[in-house]
């Protein structure tokens, strides 16, 4: 194994550390009780609803002929939905009102969006370079 590896292995391995060291202290956010339900239920969420999804969209997905931008593309609006489920799920208003003042929902649709752009246009620049990269049965030589 590598330097590097090292390094990563025993960097997780300390954070897991101190992650146990609160949870036995019953430092907030909870009980230890708590936070076992809470990784359960992440568990759960992941082996019932997020792992069965990206292998059924992996089965859709992985005869189309530009399956990698679409992936990417997949893959990142799936990323960016995670990060502000927490943010679009919270009930009633924000505790400080100058936290969250920006619509959250508007604007993951707008990164959506863009994503989904920035996927069609690089299927676009690739279609285009493989049709001018292709020999032209008019051209010399015929």
């Amino acid at each position: 194994m590598t330097p590097l590896r090292w390094t990563l292995g025993l960097l997780g391995v300390a954070a897991m550390l101190a992650g146990a060291r609160l949870l036995v202290a019953g430092t907030p956010p909870g009980t230890p009780l708590d936070v076992a339900l809470w990784l359960a239920g992440a568990v759960m969420a992941h082996d019932l609803l997020l792992a069965p999804l990206v292998l059924l969209v992996g089965a859709v997905v992985w005869r189309l002929p530009e399956r990698r931008a679409l992936r990417g593309a997949l893959l990142t609006i799936g990323c960016v939905a995670l990060i502000t489920l927490p943010i679009l799920l919270r009930p009633g208003p924000p505790r400080n009102a100058t936290v969250l003042r920006l619509d959250y929902p508007l604007n993951l649709l707008g990164v959506v969006a863009a994503v989904l752009l920035a996927a069609s246009a690089l299927v676009g620049v690739r279609r285009a370079r493989r049709r001018g990269d292709a020999p032209n049965a008019t051209g010399p030589g015929t």
